[in-house]
């Protein structure tokens, strides 16, 4: 679909508003039963992935969600959404567990990208999000993605290798963000909305080109219709992706065909 500055931007200005539901927001609204898990077992705990037990329907799920809060200090406190090592080591964790005990896994995505910092570096930012991205393409049991927001680069495929990869309509997935894009493609940061046409960031754009699998309207968005909704979809699907003897094999062809 041919987007224009105004509609590719837009959807950047629409996917960062502070009052858009959150991973929290979708947790404590689509699922029953929540119980959070912390920590990675290994060097702490990122606020900013949140993850745990949970029932879909009355069915047991593993649950993984970047959490950005909505007022300044949450968004400061949750590192504004930009996943830590530790939080994709937590979401391996889990990961691992769900295949243990034949959980299904999904996991909501709302990142600009992850962790940038000297820290993240001399933690292994990378290498976290490479064995999440090893451990989704092995995991022998359902996974869907919803990208409900921000879908930045690595750090938002670092949960996103999945069986199903869905975007809310006002969403938008991309290898980087229109600013850096822009910085690095013309060194000029008004041309942000330019790049953001250039990049098909849009949730049209991801779906005609096939790295999406379904747009969630936003109707009602944040209220009990569009969670119902939402919730109805995920248990109707995961129920088909369960009952599918050939799951590993399609989702390799799936990021084959990319």
């Amino acid at each position: 679909m041919n987007r224009t500055v105004s509609d590719a931007y837009a959807a950047v200005e629409a996917a960062r508003n502070s009052s858009r539901p959150t991973g929290l927001d979708y947790i404590s609204n689509v699922f029953t039963s929540f119980l959070e898990l912390h920590g990675d077992r290994g060097s702490g705990d990122d606020p900013s992935l949140v993850g745990g037990l949970a029932r879909l329907d009355g069915c047991p799920v593993t649950v993984l969600a970047v959490e950005k809060g909505h007022t300044a200090r949450q968004r400061q406190a949750r590192n504004f959404g930009s996943v830590h090592p530790e939080g994709y080591r937590k979401a391996l964790r889990l990961m691992r567990q769900a295949q243990k005990f034949r959980r299904p896994v999904v996991c909501f995505v709302d990142t600009a990208g992850a962790g940038c910092g000297l820290a993240d570096e001399q933690h292994g930012i990378g290498q976290a999000i490479a064995e999440n991205l090893k451990e989704l393409a092995g995991l022998s049991v359902p996974v869907i993605s919803v990208i409900i927001g921000e879908g930045g680069s690595g750090g938002a495929l670092g949960l996103a290798l999945a069986d199903q990869v869905w975007m809310l309509e006002g969403a938008y997935y991309s290898v980087i963000s229109p600013e850096g894009c822009a910085q690095i493609l013309w060194k000029d940061p008004k041309k942000v909305s330019e790049a953001a046409v250039c990049l098909h960031l849009t949730a049209d754009d991801a779906l005609a080109l096939g790295v999406t699998d379904r747009i969630i309207q936003e109707k009602d968005i944040g209220k009990k219709p569009f969670f119902d909704r939402l919730r109805e979809s995920l248990s109707e699907e995961l129920q088909k992706l369960g009952q599918d003897p050939d799951l590993l094999a399609k989702r390799y062809a799936r990021f084959r065909r990319f």
